[in-house]
């Protein structure tokens, strides 16, 4: 359904008539939005997603390189490409074998001999750098000798895994490295697409992730965690303060992380956890939607933080939340809202939203944020109109876009189809033996990485209960469903993009493509 060129309503922002830095770049980034849509809706002229401007920028991009500003994020070689080829991928853009073939290469040389991906040739791994190279890889790889996916060493990967667990349930981003959410998110996405989960690597992860809620609603980045004066010290499950204020990129990873972490969880408690125990949906809900910036002077678009500026970014890591946040709910339908694809009222009807709107956000400003104030006019998107384009805030503007055209949903059909035609297969078993770093001898240890190694040994399940794991990860990774019929393209369908699924910002495509590679569905 496509929708008509509706003027949103102009509210003027309060103040608290304190003049600050932070108020003058508020009234500064207002003034700027609503000049823009002044124009627009003044020229009375359609709305429109630049296509092949964005094309070009991403072509240029891919195949002359990066530009000299690009040079302070040498560590991020793996996100540099996957933003481009998930852009193009958004877009409907397929690339030719050579594309692969060079992608993949590029990827490839990026793993590190003791497991996952480093930012670069000869880089250290990184779990920020692990995500977006399996990702790039779920795209443009497959099966075979050159094709990438046979490439990845599961066996060191899992290894590189379950060196950076911690005592409380969180991950080391790195060795060395800080806690963060987002590198949780990072190997349990990485995990759950290469059949990577076990009892083991998640063990206690899902209270960390519970833990990092904040009194706002949404999420920090990490916890502090308390452990009793024991010999061996035993976590304590309070006080665990979470550390950091509510953050939209937080919020976002450790959301999807509690999805990822679903089927383990049931399995070893309920058949249900609709809604989860000691996550406050409600007030996540209330901390997501108050994220949205008014129609007009703020253009419909998300920030990130309480009290901060819109930024195109947030399109995505809260506008596609909502998916979820109607999971942890537990009041989805869990079934199309429309009997057929492309259902929609005839006539004139077609040309405008319907009268009621059961979305959980403003999907139509939404749209016309990403089209009228994030698009840059030589090509990319970016933060908001008194910033440049850049690849990060083009994919993220392009994901946002997406979960505001389309409804996706986890179909409680298509999960128990998924279920049903599920082949039995031995899938991923991590071997006993320590992998050591190039040159090590032996593994450093200390007491704390004994406790944790001693405490994971501890976890085993049955052959059941581990064939039933495995289903149910691949079941309901793979039973979110576009709604066809209840998308809705401000400007007109030519401004469609593809459906993004909410755990992995990737295409439904390539999802179940890698899943059931390595799930053995194939």
């Amino acid at each position: 359904m496509t929708s008509g060129q509706s003027v949103p309503e102009r509210r003027a922002q309060p103040t608290d008539g304190c003049d600050t830095e932070t108020s003058r770049s508020q009234a500064e980034t207002e003034k700027t939005i609503s000049q823009l849509f002044e124009a627009v809706f003044e020229a009375n002229k359609p709305i429109t997603l630049t296509r092949n401007n964005h094309l070009n920028w991403l072509i240029r991009f891919l195949v002359q390189g990066f530009p000299q500003r690009y040079m302070s994020q040498d560590a991020s070689q793996p996100w540099l490409l996957y933003f481009l080829l998930q852009s193009f991928q958004g877009l409907g853009i397929a690339f030719d074998p050579d594309t692969k073939k060079k992608a993949v290469k590029t990827i490839l040389a990026r793993q590190h001999p003791g497991g996952g991906f480093g930012g670069g040739p000869g880089q250290y791994p990184h779990l920020l750098a692990t995500y977006p190279s399996v990702c790039a890889l779920a795209i443009v790889g497959s099966p075979g000798p050159d094709g990438g996916w046979d490439q990845i060493d599961r066996q060191k990967m899992y290894k590189f895994f379950m060196s950076l667990k911690q005592p409380d349930g969180s991950f080391l981003v790195s060795r060395n490295g800080e806690v963060d959410v987002r590198g949780t998110y990072c190997l349990l996405a990485v995990a759950t697409l290469l059949d990577l989960i076990t009892p083991e690597l998640v063990a206690g992860t899902y209270d960390f992730l519970r833990s990092c809620q904040t009194y706002e609603g949404g999420f920090s980045a990490a916890s502090q965690p308390y452990f009793s004066p024991s010999t061996p010290p035993e976590l304590l499950a309070e006080p665990r303060p979470y550390l950091g204020e509510a953050h939209g990129g937080y919020t976002s990873c450790a959301v999807t992380s509690l999805m990822l972490l679903r089927p383990v969880v049931t399995a070893s408690t309920s058949p249900s956890l609709a809604p989860f125990p000691g996550i406050d949906a409600s007030n996540l809900l209330r901390w997501a939607v108050m994220m949205q910036g008014n129609a007009f002077e703020e253009g419909g678009g998300f920030r990130g933080r309480t009290n901060k500026l819109v930024d195109g970014c947030y399109s995505w890591w809260v506008g596609g939340l909502f998916p979820l946040i109607e999971e942890l709910l537990g009041e989805t339908t869990g079934e199309s809202l429309h009997d057929e694809p492309g259902d929609a009222t005839a006539d004139a009807e077609e040309e405008e939203w319907a009268d009621t709107d059961d979305s959980l956000f403003d999907k139509e400003a939404l749209q016309r944020y990403t089209l009228i104030a994030a698009q840059q006019g030589t090509g990319g998107l970016r933060d908001k109109p008194t910033a440049p384009a850049d690849a990060y805030h083009t994919l993220y503007n392009l994901a946002g876009l997406s979960s505001a055209q389309h409804r996706v949903f986890l179909s409680k059909k298509r999960t128990e189809e998924l279920r049903n035609i599920w082949v039995e297969s031995e899938g991923f078993l991590p071997t006993k033996e320590p992998i050591l770093e190039p040159g090590e001898v032996e593994r450093p240890s200390s007491a704390a990485v004994e406790g944790r190694s001693a405490s994971a040994s501890a976890i085993s399940e049955s052959d059941e209960q581990r064939r039933n794991r495995r289903r149910e990860t691949y079941a309901t990774a793979l039973a979110w469903l576009e709604d066809e019929g209840a998308s809705h393209y401000v400007g007109g369908e030519g401004n469609r993009v593809n459906a993004t699924h909410p755990l992995f910002n990737l295409t439904m495509t390539s999802t179940r493509a890698i899943m059931a590679y390595f799930y053995k569905q194939v």
